[in-house]
């Protein structure tokens, strides 16, 4: 919003911004900018009612008595004096002395953050929430996973990988339809039989505390490692 008005041979300027208004005075004696100022705001009372202005005075040499008055003036019509503005040392001074601001703040600009891309490549799989007991058999084209124990007896045929969030003991093959990329996970690894495509594995129990295992085919053979292993 900006305004202007002539008073006496006199201009006031008024300009909105981000903290409240911002008021530019003309060349002229100060009591002839505070009469037209004041003129001004008296016949727009309703409008100011309430505003936080800044007085830009430019060259204007004020004191503390000057701008001490005019602020309880500006208070009188519930107007709120925050900050002057000027070129005079003297009267920036004076103002901080006040506890008005002699500054405006400078919007930062926004920055232009670059999203994320959060759409990661997925394959299919299903997952299944039980423990599967003997005489339970669970076939699926993509990726299986499963969050409890798979006990002896059990069987899980995936096309493509396997993951078990328990203790593997009983029959699984990933990769059924030939892939040999596909692995198997397991908590605990000690399967009845393992095979990857059409690979069947020959594992060791190993021996100590159980760790999570990986079963992968290397160099022709069904191989288990040390999941997440660094």
């Amino acid at each position: 919003m900006d305004a202007m008005v002539e008073n006496t041979q006199l201009t006031v300027q008024i300009k909105g911004v981000r903290d409240g208004l911002v008021i530019a005075l003309s060349e002229a004696s100060w009591p002839d900018q505070q009469a037209a100022l004041l003129t001004h705001i008296n016949e727009r009372a309703a409008f100011f009612k309430g505003a936080r202005i800044a007085l830009d005075v430019g060259t204007q040499i004020l004191h503390a008595a000057e701008l001490g008055a005019l602020r309880d003036r500006l208070s009188d019509y519930g107007i709120t004096l925050w900050a002057v503005l000027s070129s005079s040392p003297t009267t920036e001074q004076t103002a901080q002395t006040l506890g008005m601001a002699t500054r405006l703040s400078v919007p930062r600009p926004e920055r232009n953050i670059r999203p994320l891309d959060t759409n990661l490549p997925g394959e299919a799989a299903v997952m299944v929430a039980r423990t599967l007991r003997s005489g339970f058999r669970v076939a699926y084209e993509g990726h299986i996973v499963v969050l409890g124990d798979v006990n002896p007896g059990a069987e899980i045929v995936a096309g493509g990988s396997i993951i078990v969030w328990g203790k593997l003991r009983g029959s699984v093959q990933a990769g059924s339809e030939g892939n040999p990329d596909a692995t198997i996970c397991a908590l605990e690894m000690n399967p009845t039989q393992i095979r990857i495509a059409d690979i069947i594995g020959n594992l060791r129990p190993r021996r100590g505390k159980p760790q999570p295992e990986i079963a992968r085919i290397i160099d022709g053979q069904v191989v288990t490692e040390i999941w997440n292993k660094k």
